[in-house]
């Protein structure tokens, strides 16, 4: 492995002219790619759950706030990247498509990269999703390809090279690493799990290709050669598997024979429950319930609202969070930082109840001063009315320094006790 990495970081620092052979065995060894391959989307959990997770990024709208001198939270609306992020990251792709693909790399190869385009202008920036599979990850800690020791990105496209610094770079990695630099994708956690998923559903689509007829042993009487033999068995194939079209349930075998089927069932084996335990095992390495991959024998919970929030809670969470830090820190200037700026996802959108409860909620909110009557209108899509930009709310709160008072000013009136009571 050692010999591999400085052979492959001579080939890259090195003149076209001086470059040493690089055998493809010794690559793949040295990017670890053995035994990697694409046929893991054809697993329907597995599918299910990339879908699950890419789709829940994308729903999400990505605000960028900040926070008053009050400790109140401000939409930077003015800001180059609050538009970027919130509707189009560059010309090609919405802001939902954008996110929903840099999830679906992110779980599929354990890394997703987007470049930052190289420009010196905060608005004229775009961000790039690039191919994870052809980006390598390198610590240069010998100064090889800088003076300056950094996290390097080699993006690899044709015959081009380019080598992009950390900053880049925004990556964004799953939670399972071992340096805290690169991700390991769930397929490789669970290559196995995954594999033998496939090698069912092959087995069940080939019963379905047989007409659920497994194999069977055939008695005849006499001698036939070997050639014959298989010409009279595929005959009978053709009946069994519905390929005659005029007898697809009768199978007419010569007199003097029988066929005796080798019976396979899947109850026997416990095919069912295995496979349900392989899917749950995928879905768990995800972080997605069971609920979600329609798996509803142990549901525990009250309402789909208590579902949103405990996927939320254990799976979301974290992802949200390592998205939030990455593009705070990297897109923003460490000014803006300092003065409070950060991008933050809007989870509401997943979080929301019925009508009832959004109603009965935000009425709370008005009255007890945390909402006005024209920020209640907005989360109901509703239009601002005039005179609802002030906080209302019951009169009969006051604040918690003022309590006792009224009794005080009552005793000096020449009302009742000094201990307030009557």
């Amino acid at each position: 492995m050692f010999n591999n990495f400085k052979k492959v970081i001579k080939s890259l620092t090195t003149s076209s002219t001086e470059k040493e052979t690089i055998t493809l065995e010794q690559l793949i060894d040295f990017l670890n790619l053995n035994g990697v391959s694409e046929k893991e989307l054809s697993e329907a959990t597995y599918f299910a759950c990339l879908k699950i997770l890419s789709e829940s990024l994308g729903k999400l709208p990505l605000k960028l706030v900040s926070t008053s001198d009050k400790n109140g939270v401000v939409e930077q609306k003015e800001h180059p990247f609050y538009a970027k992020l919130r509707f189009r990251p560059n010309r090609f792709t919405t802001s939902t498509d954008f996110f929903a693909a840099v999830e679906m790399n992110r779980n599929h190869y354990g890394n997703s990269y987007v470049w930052i385009t190289n420009k010196k202008k905060q608005e004229d920036q775009e961000l790039i999703l690039l191919p994870s599979e052809s980006v390598e990850v390198w610590y240069d800690d010998g100064k090889i390809l800088s003076d300056i020791p950094d996290v390097y990105y080699i993006y690899r496209v044709g015959t081009h090279r380019y080598v992009f610094s950390s900053e880049e770079i925004l990556h964004f990695k799953t939670s399972s690493s071992f340096d805290g630099i690169k991700g390991l994708s769930v397929r490789e956690q669970l290559k196995a799990t995954i594999t033998g998923g496939q090698k069912s559903q092959e087995m069940v689509n080939k019963l379905i290709e047989s007409g659920f007829t497994a194999k069977a042993v055939l008695q005849y009487t006499g001698n036939l050669n070997e050639d014959s033999a298989k010409k009279f068995t595929a005959n009978l194939e053709k009946y069994a598997t519905g390929e005659v079209d005029a007898l697809k349930s009768i199978i007419p075998i010569p007199l003097g024979s029988k066929l005796d089927p080798l019976n396979i069932k899947l109850g026997d084996n416990e095919f069912m429950e295995i496979k349900k335990y392989n899917a749950l095992q995928i879905a768990s390495a995800f972080g997605i319930k069971p609920n979600q991959i329609n798996d509803y024998s142990k549901s525990s919970y009250a309402s789909a609202e208590a579902q949103q929030l405990a996927f939320y809670v254990d799976t979301l969470l974290f992802i949200l969070k390592q998205y939030e830090e990455e593009l705070t820190y990297k897109l923003l200037t460490d000014a803006e930082i300092k003065r409070g700026l950060k991008f933050k996802f809007n989870v509401s959108v997943i979080l929301r109840a019925d009508l009832k409860t959004q109603i009965e909620s935000l009425s709370k909110g008005v009255a007890n001063f945390i909402y006005t009557p024209n920020e209640a209108r907005a989360y109901l899509d509703l239009e601002a009315k005039a005179g609802g930009d002030k906080l209302i709310g019951n009169g009969a709160m006051i604040p918690a320094e003022l309590v006792g008072t009224q009794y005080q000013q009552k005793n000096a009136n020449g009302g009742g006790d000094t201990d307030g009571q009557e």
